[in-house]
């Protein structure tokens, strides 16, 4: 039995999950507080709801059935703490003139190319907000991949630099720095 899979998730009060079946698996359709979620799971993992606990179970100790319990689990449980929580990712901009800006829902970079680099929000859900000194970026959503995708999108405009560290990096993400050519001399 898988560590994480055998646990069943407890739905909070305010949430509402339903699942249903369909021809490609199981839907599961998780309503909350903050907004509503739904995703498509494989069939090999039987995803039922017993009061206020969703359980989950597999059909044989195969390989791909023992690794989709688990996940399958984790996604659910982030579903429902995307509905109820929300989740959100800090990035920093680093750099002399590096700076960004929101105009219509999307995000404009200034950071060292010949012109601003745009980055729009993938869903309704999902907002940008950038600080009054334009380089802390804040990206908040229901949905922790969405989340974490888009962050990714925007770190990858111009990755930190191991030299100066200019560039746009995650707020807890610690650089490692290079020491350039002139201190090798000494």
């Amino acid at each position: 039995m898988s560590r994480i899979g055998k646990n069943p998730i407890q739905i909070p009060e305010k949430v509402e999950a339903t699942i249903s079946d369909s021809p490609s698996g199981q839907t599961v359709k998780v309503k909350g507080p903050k907004g509503e979620l739904e995703s498509i799971f494989r069939k090999e993992i039987k995803i039922t709801k017993e009061e206020n606990k969703i359980v989950l179970k597999r059909d044989s100790d195969e390989k791909l059935n023992k690794s989709l319990h688990g996940m399958t689990r984790s996604l659910i449980q982030n579903m429902i703490l995307g509905v109820t929580q929300g989740y959100k990712k800090e990035l920093d901009i680093v750099g002399v003139g590096y700076r960004a800006q929101v105009q219509n829902n999307k995000l404009l970079l200034q950071i060292g190319y010949s012109h601003p680099v745009e980055v729009e929000s993938p869903t309704k859900e999902t907002k940008i907000e950038v600080d009054k000194n334009q380089t802390r970026i804040t990206i908040t959503g229901i949905s922790k991949q969405t989340v974490g995708d888009l962050a990714a999108q925007i770190r990858s405009v111009r990755l930190p630099e191991p030299y100066k560290g200019k560039g746009i990096k995650y707020s807890d993400e610690r650089v490692r720095r290079k020491v350039g050519k002139s201190a090798a001399k000494k």
